[in-house]
């Protein structure tokens, strides 16, 4: 008896063919991420080792290949982020490096911006040579304490 899986088109897909279906169906089969257990190695035509997860459609198996990019792409997974996009375009999905770029933009994290307030004098916080320039005083923060 032949099982149903001998029938199916197979398919091996590296991170820059992925596609929102793709994407989308990884998720659903690994919503905590993939284990290692999960991941399938094999050699393909070259003779190089491939790590992969499978997932299956009505027709055809698909291997994607591992990779951190992959990870954090599913970790971060919206499908909204899709709609605009259709589901077979691998353009849709985006290099996870590139997107944390985008995000510098929109830097929201505090800890390593210059504290301008104590300033002497107005300077480009974006040009480190200016910072050199500042002339520093300490703060006083006991002015009450200096009279006599």
């Amino acid at each position: 008896m032949k099982n149903r899986n001998d029938n199916l088109k197979r398919v091996i897909v590296d991170f820059k063919k992925l596609t929102p279906e793709i994407l989308a169906l990884l998720v659903e089969k690994y919503p905590d991420g993939y284990d290692e257990d999960q991941i399938i190695s094999f050699k393909n035509a070259s003779n190089e080792i491939i790590e992969a997860v499978e997932v299956t459609t009505k027709d055809t198996k698909y291997l994607v290949k591992v990779s951190k990019k992959l990870a954090i792409t599913m970790e971060n997974y919206d499908e909204d982020d899709y709609g605009d996009f259709a589901t077979d375009d691998p353009d849709a999905i985006q290099d996870p490096e590139l997107a944390i770029e985008a995000d510098d933009d929109l830097d929201t994290d505090d800890s390593d911006d210059v504290d301008d307030t104590k300033l002497d004098k107005d300077v480009d916080l974006d040009d480190a040579d200016d910072l050199d320039d500042l002339d520093e005083e300490p703060i006083d923060d006991d002015e009450d304490d200096d009279i006599d």
